[in-house]
């Protein structure tokens, strides 16, 4: 075993550590040489077909208006089993809207428990616009701390 092997995480492992929804950090390509809109987000995720589900809030001043088509990085992380362990997915953002993927998109979200409603937007969630996506990721890997030795 590489000293890459004893932290990278199995297929398993990684799915376990997502569980089926959580919270995580967003990473929206801009134009030009602008910094990645990044931002919070909870998503839910299909252990089945490797798919990660997002709501997003977007708005004329948001930063994730036409997200779709979008490069995007998604990170989730956190301490499990006494451990720091991360995820990063790499891709492009569907729309979950269309008729095309509107079915396909249902069938994963059946899979995944709901995505969680994390209230950080000043206002009544009933009157923020959301739209939903999907990410299928072209590049998806999970990373763990090593475990100490005893």
């Amino acid at each position: 075993m590489t000293d890459a092997d004893a932290v990278r995480m199995t297929d398993d492992e990684r799915d376990e550590f997502l569980g089926r929804s959580g919270t995580g950090v967003l990473s929206l390509s801009t134009d030009g040489d602008g910094p990645p809109h990044s931002v919070p987000v909870s998503y839910g995720y299909d252990p089945v077909e490797e798919t990660f589900y997002f709501r997003l809030a977007v708005g004329a001043d948001s930063g994730k208006a036409n997200a779709a088509d979008r490069g995007v990085t998604f990170v989730a992380y956190g301490r499990d089993d006494g451990r720091w362990k991360s995820v990063v997915a790499s891709g492009r953002l569907v729309s979950t809207s269309d008729d095309a993927s509107a079915i396909e998109s249902l069938a994963g979200l059946e899979r995944t428990a709901e995505i969680p409603i994390v209230d950080v937007f000043g206002e009544p969630t009933s009157e923020v616009t959301f739209e939903y996506y999907r990410l299928d990721p072209e590049r998806l890997t999970g990373r763990a701390e090593r475990a100490m030795e005893p």
